[in-house]
């Protein structure tokens, strides 16, 4: 069972006070700013363009990446880039090569026509979302890294710091996009998309400006336990030619973050750990996908959905990621997120409501308030909930690994969403109650597990 030493309010939120918390907030800026482009600009600009439903769901699937970038993060852990590794710092480095790839990115869907290239619009989504990937991976080991490996109280703040960094790169990104695309627009520019890209281009540049404030410590602890991992590994296999060497640093480098993961929690609860985090945020996604869609069918200007789902939004986010930071702290990881998981099935009841009595501001504002609550506590505990169980010494993998198979869910099954919509036939109101009952799996699986987690928080 959880210990949790109760502090006064006062004392709890001073954590946020922390300079290492400022840090944390920009590299979840950094993290969540591509998911405007692939996200909610992307969609909108191919609906803006005449496709369908289903088309704009199914080019979603770019996000499934996300889904499994773990393959490649024992690479990111050890790898190191010639040039940037040394001036910048191995985690830098990999954020900067990943942040170039995007903006050349940018550059190039300003050059597109949707409608007669679809294929290289989408393939260059693609690449967008796999440098996004990248880019996370060693983002969330950098943002782990800040916090010592027994301030527990220090890592739920700086979950809540990271998920309001996140919503903040998203949300005021969203902002920036909808209102220069719309801008654009008014003024009678046709390919006011392709400009906007550009411009979100130069947020690309400021946040690497930014990130070399960013302190990356430099310690050989990590290094030596790998490379103890790899010499345990060549002992075994009873050679020490350079063939040995390498399968050794091979077996080592894939195969001992998730040994060491099993090792930690033990087989059946291991793989309980899994399936929960699989399932956890589905109908979250589900509505996510579809939401931009839903509110320009149901009425509502590109300038509307800048002000109640973006600017809106993310004023709530923020407040209530900071407010359920402090509910971690306070009551524990696992309560936050049954909390969470409650929260997000109601509150997707609400677009059921909005689905049902047509276009309503008040009502598009209280949903819109009430599902970034939800989200906010959400994403807080489930990112905690990750961060207090990788080991320092696979840092990038593990932390990857988990958040990957939690992206599983979100992206390969929620790209369905349009299609069901579809098969619905455009029913939106059963196809919301249908993403509130999708949480419930996950709420099962965590109640059989909790008992057993060995997380440790102070």
């Amino acid at each position: 069972m959880i210990e949790i030493k109760k502090q006064s309010l006062s004392e709890t939120f001073s954590v946020y006070f922390d300079r290492r918390m400022l840090r944390i907030l920009l590299l979840g800026a950094i993290s969540g700013f591509p998911w405007v482009l692939i996200g909610s600009s992307l969609s909108l600009w191919l609906k803006e363009e005449g496709l369908s439903r289903s088309t704009i769901g199914w080019a979603g699937l770019i996000f499934g990446v996300y889904a499994f970038n773990y393959l490649w993060a024992p690479l990111i852990d050890r790898l190191q880039i010639p040039y940037l590794t040394k001036k910048l710092g191995h985690r830098r480095g990999w954020i900067v090569l990943m942040q170039t790839a995007i903006l050349i990115s940018l550059v190039i869907w300003s050059l597109i026509n949707p409608t007669e290239n679809l294929a290289l619009l989408i393939t260059v989504g693609l690449i967008i979302a796999i440098a996004s990937a990248t880019q996370d991976i060693t983002v969330d080991a950098l943002r782990i890294e800040q916090i010592g490996e027994h301030e527990g109280k220090s890592m739920a703040a700086g979950a809540a710091m990271a998920v309001v960094g996140w919503w903040s790169g998203y949300k005021l990104g969203g902002v920036i996009a909808l209102f220069t695309a719309e801008y654009f627009q008014n003024i009678g520019i046709a390919n006011y998309w392709q400009l906007t890209f550009l411009i979100l281009g130069i947020v690309i540049i400021l946040m690497n400006i930014g990130l070399m404030f960013v302190h990356e410590t430099q310690s050989n602890s990590r290094k030596d336990n790998q490379k103890k991992t790899d010499q345990l590994i060549q002992n075994k296999i009873g050679s020490k030619n350079f063939i040995a060497h390498i399968i050794a640093w091979i077996s080592g480098t894939l195969g001992g973050p998730i040994i060491s993961f099993f090792k930690k929690n033990g087989f059946s609860i291991a793989l309980g750990i899994l399936a929960f985090v699989f399932l956890f945020k589905i109908g979250e996604a589900f509505l996510g996908r579809m939401s931009i869609v839903f509110y320009k069918e149901i009425g509502f200007s590109k300038g509307d959905i800048a002000i109640y789902s973006k600017t809106l939004g993310w004023i709530t986010t923020v407040i209530f990621t900071l407010l359920g930071g402090l509910f971690v702290i306070r009551s524990g990881v696992l309560k936050a997120m049954f909390l969470a998981g409650i929260l997000m099935a109601a509150t997707n009841l609400l677009f059921t409501a909005l689905a049902w009595t047509g276009k309503s501001e008040w009502l598009f504002a209280v949903a819109v308030i009430f599902d970034d609550i939800a989200a906010a506590f959400a994403t807080v505990a489930f990112v905690a909930f990750i961060s207090l169980l990788v080991d320092r010494t696979y840092t990038a993998t593990q932390y990857a690994l988990l958040a990957s198979i939690g992206t599983a869910g979100r992206t390969t099954l929620a790209s369905s969403s349009g299609a069901l919509v579809d098969w619905l036939n455009g029913d939106w109101g059963t196809f919301f109650i249908l993403t509130a009952i999708m949480v419930i799996p996950s709420l099962i699986c965590l109640w059989v597990i909790k008992d057993k987690l060995k997380l440790s928080e102070k």
